[in-house]
């Protein structure tokens, strides 16, 4: 579903008002949390989509680091799992839907989490995903918001899953063959784990996943929740390899299209910005990187511990400016 449908859709639904309740819908964050004790919360989350690879297997992997990574992002850590299934009754081979639960009960392991049982439909179209539960000290919650003034922003992963995987879905790419395709699956496939306990280390105001919404449409959520603006800087954005490239042949997701229809009044991209790189910040990510507000002082030591830490597309590549007229700025340089 687009951003404008969701956010017509939750505004008429009633606000969730107990004192345990630390973080509901209100801001669109990454996912909720509860308050059990002085000393421990839980994170709960659930993300399931169709397929953005051919192979099932790879499919499952890509599909649980995604329902995996908003505990990440919350500063927490995911202790079980429920797989979520779609899958047609007749016409394809049920070996292709142990192929996808393998894969993603692979990823959890990974997680260090435990994979509890599941609930699965009939359905056309095959949908997998994770419903997650995780833990966090109640002090230690990071949020969208609370990103501040002077603040630098870091992204962990680089951009272009969308894209990439629509020219693999039209046939451009040639699947496992292609570098474009398997640094992509790299990328998706990796947990935001890593960066999340770097993230810990350091004085992170604001935190969120880059996935559907886009880089453009997760940083407005994080920059209208904070009350401030965001200055990208494009000249440093990481982007997948051959992403620019496919996205000038027209390989453009519908997701795409919805998140720059939503944000046309909240955004600005430079003019002088080319049609490819625009393109970019509105695609819609698949288990992208963890997008952080960080005190400038603070910057370059986290993204070395980063790159030392296995993410070597992490980058400095904004800042946190007082709010203007737009709640996310694209620059050239």
């Amino acid at each position: 579903m687009g951003p404008a449908d969701l956010a017509h859709v939750l505004s008429e639904l009633p606000r969730e008002q107990h004192p345990d309740l630390l973080v509901g819908v209100e801001t669109s964050d990454d996912a909720g949390v509860f308050r059990l004790s002085d000393d421990l919360a839980v994170i709960n989350t659930v993300d399931f989509f169709t397929p953005v690879v051919d192979d099932p297997y790879t499919y499952g992997l890509i599909s649980a680091a995604n329902s995996l990574s908003d505990v990440y992002a919350m500063g927490g850590e995911p202790k079980t799992a429920l797989n979520i299934v779609c899958f047609p009754q007749d016409g394809v081979d049920k070996t292709v839907l142990a192929d996808i639960l393998h894969g993603g009960a692979a990823k959890v392991r990974e997680a260090g989490a435990a994979l509890v049982g599941g609930h699965s439909v009939a359905d056309e179209e095959i949908k997998y995903g994770l419903a997650v539960t995780g833990v966090v000290h109640p002090q230690r919650v990071v949020r969208n918001v609370g990103a501040q003034v002077g603040d630098v922003l870091i992204l962990t992963k680089p951009l272009g899953t969308g894209i990439i995987t629509t020219a693999l879905k039209r046939g451009r790419l040639r699947d496992r063959h292609d570098t474009e395709y398997t640094a992509a699956v790299d990328s998706m496939a990796r947990l935001n784990r890593t960066a999340s306990h770097v993230m810990a280390r350091y004085t992170v105001h604001a935190c969120t996943d880059i996935t559907g919404f886009s880089l453009m449409g997760h940083g407005y959520e994080m920059a209208h929740g904070s009350g401030v603006s965001l200055r990208l800087r494009a000249a440093q954005f990481p982007v997948l390899p051959g992403a620019l490239r496919l996205a000038s042949e027209g390989y453009l997701t519908g997701g795409c299209k919805r998140n720059r229809s939503y944000l046309a009044d909240k955004v600005r991209v430079s003019p002088g910005l080319t049609a490819q790189l625009a393109e970019l910040a509105f695609d819609p990510q698949t288990s992208g990187g963890l997008l952080m507000a960080i005190p400038e002082s603070e910057a370059n030591a986290c993204v070395q511990a980063l790159e030392n830490a296995g993410s070597p597309a992490a980058v400095v590549l904004g800042e946190v400016v007082p709010h203007t007229e737009h709640w996310v700025e694209i620059v050239e340089d």
